[in-house]
Order: C-alpha cells, then sequence, then structure tokens
C-alpha cells in the first residue's frame, strides 16, 4: 500500500474529510503530445470505473479519499516496525530506506494511474534513516532508486562496486548542498515498439518518444519544473527554447555516465 486496491481499515478513511478534498488539475498540458497519456487500463479494470470516458468528480474524490486513507494505514504500519526495532534494541544498528517505486496520477490531466514520463509518475519519496548520521535534513538533489544499493552499501561498510549506474548518496546526508548529479532518468514504453526517454535536471523535464528499432523521434515534451510545476504546458515548441533542447537532448543521448556528480 498505497496501490490499488485501496483498501484500508475504516478508521484511516475516517481521518479525511472527502467533502474538503481538492479536485486536481483536469486540464492536459498545452502542446502535449497524444502518446504522453496513458490509457489507465489498470484502473479501468474495476466495475464501478468507466470503460472509457473520464471519471466523475464523486467518484475521483473517494479514489483520492482511498489513496488518503491507504498511505496513512502504511504509515501506521511503518511506525509499528519502527517501534518493533526499538523494542529489540536494534535501531541503533538498522539503517532504513523508505521509498515508493513510482508516483500516480488522480485525474491530473484527465488521466490516471503510473503509466506515464510525466513529472507526476516519476518523481516520488525517499526517506533514509541512519543512526549515525544527522536527522531531519532534506536534499534537494536529483537522486534515483539505483542509487540506493551503494547507499547501503557504504552504509554498512561494505565495499561498492565501480561498475553500477546509481551513486552512493552518503555525501548528500552528510552535505544537503553538494553540487551532484546534472540529471536522472527514466524511461516508460508505448507498446513494443515505442519507448519515451525522459531526463530530469534540476529545472527541466525533456522527454523524446522513439522508434527502438530506427530510433526515430516521432515527439518531443518539454516543461520548465521552476516556472511551472504543474506542467501546464510543454514548451517544446518555443523557438528560443531550440538551445536548450539541443541541450537536453545532448545530455538524454550521452547518458547517465556523463550525468554522475
Amino acid at each position: 500500500k498505497p496501490h490499488l486496491p485501496f483498501c484500508a481499515p475504516k478508521k484511516y478513511w475516517d481521518l479525511y474529510d472527502r467533502t474538503k478534498i481538492p479536485l486536481p488539475y483536469p486540464n492536459r498540458p498545452k502542446n502535449a503530445p497524444e502518446i504522453a497519456f496513458s490509457t489507465w487500463g489498470e484502473l479501468r479494470s474495476y466495475s464501478d470505473i468507466p470503460d472509457v470516458g473520464p471519471v466523475d468528480e464523486a467518484m475521483t474524490k473517494e479514489l483520492i479519499h482511498g489513496y488518503y486513507a491507504c498511505v496513512s494505514y502504511t504509515d501506521a504500519q511503518v511506525g509499528k516496525l519502527l517501534n518493533e526495532l526499538d523494542r529489540l534494541d536494534l535501531r541503533k544498528d538498522t539503517v532504513v530506506i523508505l521509498w515508493g517505486d513510482h508516483g500516480w496520477k488522480f485525474g491530473e490531466y484527465s488521466d490516471w494511474c503510473k503509466h506515464t514520463n510525466f513529472e507526476l509518475d516519476t518523481h516520488v519519496p525517499m526517506i533514509i534513516s541512519d543512526p549515525d548520521y544527522p536527522k531531519g535534513k532534506r536534499v534537494n538533489a536529483l537522486t534515483e532508486f539505483v542509487d540506493i544499493y551503494p547507499t547501503l552499501s557504504e552504509l554498512c561498510g561494505l565495499s561498492v562496486a565501480k561498475d553500477l549506474e546509481g551513486t552512493s548518496v552518503v555525501p548528500l546526508m552528510i552535505d544537503p548542498k553538494k553540487k551532484w548529479k546534472k540529471a536522472a532518468f527514466s524511461q516508460y514504453p508505448r507498446g513494443k515498439k515505442i519507448m519515451g526517454y525522459s531526463i530530469r535536471t534540476d529545472q527541466y523535464r525533456y522527454t523524446e518518444w522513439m522508434d527502438v528499432q530506427t530510433r526515430e523521434v516521432s515527439d518531443k515534451e518539454l516543461y520548465d519544473l521552476k516556472n511551472d510545476p504543474l506542467c501546464k504546458e510543454s514548451i517544446v515548441f518555443k523557438p528560443e527554447n531550440k538551445a536548450l533542447i539541443a541541450k537536453l537532448h545532448g545530455m538524454l543521448n550521452a547518458g547517465w555516465q556523463n550525468a554522475k556528480p
């Protein structure tokens, strides 16, 4: 949890007033290509979700309410686990990492689920607790889940292989403002022939939709997360961004090897 179906004990649903749950931003990003969006078949497989067309306001709020309840239910289970570590006096020797494997859309862009390269689906939480490092620090640097293994290796005093894609984030736990990765990478397919390759820098998300055999790019997206955090408009067609797009295209092609700190 949280994951479909959104099932949690009633007391966690009771923590939230459904009438006060805000509705998501419903409009598709301007200039975004059709291929960027999903058919949200995962959600449509449920009997009370329409086979075609949008989810109405009442169901949207019910689904968000269920997600909130599942998050709180999960939080309670994490608390039980941590309390047991304390009871066994193991916290002083235990590293805890809490992360979510993907984001989720709740009707944003009139889309649902996780099957895209949008920021909402690729930006996720990651919390690391180590008794030997300061608590409560927040890091704004770009990190990726491939960083978890080398991070755990270093925290546990194990040797870190040099051929890993990920980078230990222990230096960020010491100095959250340390200069770090230039970009984070993700990808999501459309069928077996098209792959969406996406790069996230400190300000931009740039995506190319490409034929995996011919390497021909059919569509592109560019979002300025600093000035447009909800990604309401793809600015890939603006003439003034030509040089920026060329730079991001180069970074995407250069790959993770050239984005490491």
